[in-house]
């Protein structure tokens, strides 16, 4: 309890001073951060953790089942071109681009790794957060095109990092074993992607279509909506862990599916997340924290560089060949390339694959790489924000009124996912 009672009681004392701490480099992602860390002076702390490990991992992935179903419910074909195109490029482009990078630079800096480790670093740290920069997504001194399409990535590239991670993991295990790569990416194709699929197309559809029946036949109260829809999520964890299927893929594609048949998917599930995600965020930083202070010892000089790597260049450059031909100032694809903080995403997923247990050579390395990377973003992306913002918005200042940054999206565009 000492280390649910540590949390709880940063908690109350977060809240009375929220709203001063908007205005400060203090974010509550360092601030949580920090304070796991300390909560790991009380050996009664350090106990407590090593006996819940496996519930705090339970705990974690049901987050990010949560967290994905509620992006993929909020993904809107209008709002991706309102938005021209950005998200797309930052999606597709930039992403494959971020992992390709991330694997390569791991290979060279990490020595030790095999390829498909260098994937499963590169996956887990290819999802950004736009948590650890909610000054900018909120500050109008940003243009609203510009927050909206970080904001949209940070709301989905987790999602899409889910099957590569999966892969690579499947790939790393069998690695030497008599069985070819062909057939493990046959097995997973059709366990974990296709089983997952198929759950998530079911359990959204048949789930979204009864929603839709009883909001229209009025047999729904109101407040209990946000109920069934957080239930669907739930269900495909139960199906997926019956079927040997990915529970990860199976809520994401549940909130694709879920909208055909009940449209206001979206808000309910964000008021669920809006309510109930903020504590679940603080408390993933929170067991973050906790975690990294005992290895803060132990990150080489390559991890370190590596971490530094990850932040800048590897994600850097893919951002500045994503929106090539856009007509962006340079100001405007530095300020996208520097604001992709690892967070929320990264901390879960990579103890998604530690709960793999797949007892990798590497494993010691992908562990240390990821925490060195994530605490530096945390503190790094958190104290640059304001200034951050404040030399971004005088360098638009001095461009044109037609420029790219200055075309404001269309008024009836929906709200794009939500920020973790």
């Amino acid at each position: 309890m000492v280390l649910l009672t540590a949390f709880v009681l940063v908690v109350f004392l977060y809240s009375l001073v929220s709203r001063r701490l908007e205005r400060a480099i203090i974010t509550a992602p360092i601030l949580f951060t920090s304070a796991g860390a300390v909560t790991m002076l009380l050996p009664a702390a350090v106990t407590e953790l090593a006996l819940d490990r496996n519930a705090l991992l339970l705990v974690a992935e049901l987050g990010l089942v949560m967290t994905l179903f509620t992006d993929a419910s909020r993904i809107s074909p209008s709002f991706l071109k309102a938005a021209r195109s950005l998200p797309i490029r930052l999606l597709s482009t930039g992403m494959l681009l971020t992992i390709l990078l991330g694997a390569i630079f791991a290979i060279v800096v990490l020595r030790g790794l095999t390829w498909w480790e260098a994937g499963i670093l590169a996956a887990i740290l290819a999802p950004t957060d736009a948590g650890l920069g909610q000054v900018i997504v909120n500050s109008e001194r940003v243009p609203q095109r510009i927050r909206q399409s970080l904001n949209v990535e940070a709301g989905l590239n987790d999602g899409l990092s889910v099957p590569f991670l999966l892969l690579f993991i499947a790939l790393a295990i069998t690695q030497g074993s008599t069985e070819s790569a062909g057939a493990v990416l046959a097995r997973f194709l059709g366990e974990q992607l296709g089983y997952g699929t198929l759950i998530g197309v079911g359990i959204g559809a048949v789930g979204g279509w009864l929603l839709g029946l009883a909001s229209r036949k009025g047999w729904m109260a109101p407040p209990l909506g946000q109920l069934g829809v957080v239930a669907l999520p739930l269900l495909c964890v139960m199906a997926s862990e019956a079927s040997g299927a990915s529970m990860f893929i199976a809520a994401f594609v549940a909130g694709l599916a879920v909208q055909f048949g009940f449209a206001e998917v979206g808000r309910h599930s964000v008021e669920f997340t809006e309510d109930w995600g903020q504590l679940f965020n603080y408390f993933v930083f929170f067991l973050f924290g906790t975690i990294v202070v005992n290895d803060l010892g132990h990150f080489t000089p390559s991890v370190l560089l590596y971490a530094v790597l990850s932040l800048t260049l590897v994600r850097m450059a893919p951002v500045a060949l994503a929106l090539r031909g856009t007509r962006l100032s340079r100001a405007t694809v530095l300020f996208m390339g520097w604001f992709g903080p690892r967070g929320l995403a990264s901390i879960v997923l990579g103890l998604v694959y530690l709960e793999r247990e797949a007892h990798l050579e590497g494993e010691s390395t992908i562990r240390l790489a990821v925490m060195a990377t994530v605490l530096l973003s945390i503190f790094a992306h958190g104290l640059s924000a304001l200034p951050g913002i404040d030399l971004y918005a005088r360098r638009i200042a001095l461009l044109d009124e037609a420029s790219p940054e200055h075309q404001a999206l269309e008024p009836d565009s929906p709200r794009p996912p939500h920020a973790r």
